[in-house]
C-alpha cells in the first residue's frame, strides 16, 4: 500500500505523525469501498507487514480509532469497524485530522450553529430548565473548573434538536469540545455565563436567527483564545 502524500494542513514534529498516517491508511479503506461497516479488519501482523509499520505505532493508531468509536477491538475474536460509523461521519474526519486544531474548531461551530437553530425551533420547557442549571452551576462555581457543566450545556442543546440521524454527531461534538476545552490555559466564568445566558434568552424566545448570533459569537471568541494561545506556543 502506497504511503499517503496528503497533508492536513498542520506543520507537526509529534511522535504521533506515523500512527495518524495509518489511521488515515485504515480509514481509507472505507472511504475508498475496499471494507465496509461490521467488516473485520485483517490480524495485527498483517496489517503491520501491509503499511510496513511497527506494532507499537499500529496500535497507537487502532487506539485512536477505537476512542473515535470508528472500530471495536473484541478479545480473541478480532478487531471491526463498526455498524454504526455511518451516523458518526464527524469521527471518520476527526480520526483524519487529530492535529488541525483549526480545522476542529470549525468543524464544532459548524455543527453547533446548526444544531442551535434547530433545538431555537423544538427546545422544551423540561430542557430550558435543565440548561438553566447549567448555567447557574458555571455562576457559582468556585475554583472555576466548570467544564463538565459547560460541556452539559452545549450537550443539552445539541440533545434538544431532537433529530435521530442528528443525534449520531453529537458524540463527535463532544469529542471536539473536549480536544478544545484541554487547551484553554485559563477560564473566564463571568464572561462564560454572560454567553450562556444570551443563548438560553434566545433559546427561550424561540428565535433560531437570535440563537445562531449569539452562538457564533461565544464560539468564535473560543476560536479565538485557543488559537492564539497555540500560535503563542
Amino acid at each position: 500500500m502506497e504511503e499517503s502524500s496528503k497533508k492536513l494542513g498542520v506543520q507537526s514534529v509529534h511522535r504521533n505523525t506515523l500512527s495518524q498516517q495509518v489511521v488515515d491508511q485504515i480509514v481509507h479503506l472505507l472511504v475508498s469501498g475496499q471494507m465496509k461497516a461490521g467488516d473485520k479488519l485483517p490480524p495485527e501482523m498483517e496489517l503491520m507487514k501491509e503499511l510496513e509499520v511497527s506494532r507499537p505505532v499500529l496500535r497507537e493508531a487502532l487506539s485512536a480509532l477505537d476512542t473515535l468509536g470508528v472500530i471495536t477491538r473484541k478479545t480473541r475474536e478480532g478487531t471491526f469497524f463498526n455498524d454504526k460509523i455511518g451516523t458518526h461521519p464527524f469521527s471518520v474526519m476527526l480520526a483524519l485530522a487529530t492535529d488541525n486544531l483549526p480545522a476542529i474548531i470549525e468543524a464544532r461551530m459548524a455543527l453547533e450553529l446548526g444544531l442551535v437553530t434547530m433545538a431555537a425551533e423544538k427546545i422544551t420547557d423540561e430542557q430550558l430548565e435543565k440548561l438553566q442549571i447549567t448555567i447557574d452551576t458555571i455562576a457559582n462555581s468556585e475554583d472555576n473548573d466548570y467544564g463538565e457543566a459547560d460541556k452539559e450545556f452545549h450537550k443539552l442543546i445539541a440533545l434538544s434538536a431532537n433529530n435521530p440521524i442528528i443525534e449520531g454527531m453529537i458524540d463527535s461534538l463532544l469529542i471536539t469540545h473536549n480536544k478544545i476545552n484541554s487547551l484553554i490555559q485559563f477560564r473566564e466564568r463571568e464572561l462564560t455565563v454572560k454567553y450562556h445566558k444570551a443563548i438560553y434568552a434566545a433559546l427561550a424566545a424561540h428565535d433560531p436567527h437570535e440563537a445562531f448570533s449569539q452562538m457564533y459569537k461565544h464560539l468564535d471568541y473560543v476560536r479565538q483564545k485557543v488559537l492564539q494561545h497555540s500560535h503563542a506556543n
